[in-house]
């Protein structure tokens, strides 16, 4: 029987008011003046996202699908899941059907939920969703403007290498790839 977790303390941060610095159609960033839990004060910047966020870990016959893609924020190519935006009011696995067929071309007969996700619960609000895409068929890519894709077919345990010698780093990946390695060792998935 799994332990359950103790309940949640009270927030002890008090919000004293907040200004938006920065806005653009995907985020907004605040500065936020504040009292610290120990009743200093301070100033606490947060990043609040105005999309959701969704990773599809395509998988069939022991391979995954990944994806490569420059990454402008950390100034290097990343190897990740197919993961995207998802704009308030559109469905989540209407999104993941959507991002998967864009960034890989694939469509899966079946999406199953895998985990919800905090992507960076320091500074930014940004949560999102992670699926398990089976039941695969190849088609053509629809990639938005901003991305330079490179598609790649890899087993579990060379995802499971790439992670471990840090080649590769995205978190959602990063999780997504342990928790199918978990849902194959217990026998979950075929």
């Amino acid at each position: 029987m799994t332990k359950p977790l103790p309940p949640s303390p009270p927030n002890p941060w008090v919000t004293k008011s907040t200004e938006t610095v920065y806005e653009n159609p995907w985020m907004r960033v605040e500065a936020n003046p504040v009292e610290l839990p120990d009743g200093s004060d301070g100033v606490y910047g947060v990043v609040r996202f105005k999309n959701r966020a969704v990773g599809i870990i395509p998988y069939q016959d022991g391979m995954i699908w990944m994806v490569g893609q420059t990454r402008y924020a950390l100034d290097e190519y990343s190897w990740e899941i197919p993961e995207g935006g998802v704009p308030e009011g559109e469905n989540m696995i209407e999104a993941a059907k959507r991002e998967l067929r864009e960034e890989t071309g694939l469509t899966a007969e079946t999406l199953t939920h895998l985990f919800d996700v905090h992507t960076s619960n320091s500074i930014t609000d940004e949560w999102g969703q992670i699926y398990l895409a089976t039941g695969l068929s190849e088609g053509e890519t629809e990639p938005e403007a901003s991305e330079d894709i490179t598609q790649l077919k890899l087993s579990i345990e060379d995802a499971i290498t790439h992670i471990e010698d840090g080649r590769i780093t995205d978190c959602m990946t990063i999780a997504a790839v342990y928790k199918l390695r978990l849902l194959q060792l217990s026998g979950e998935l075929d």
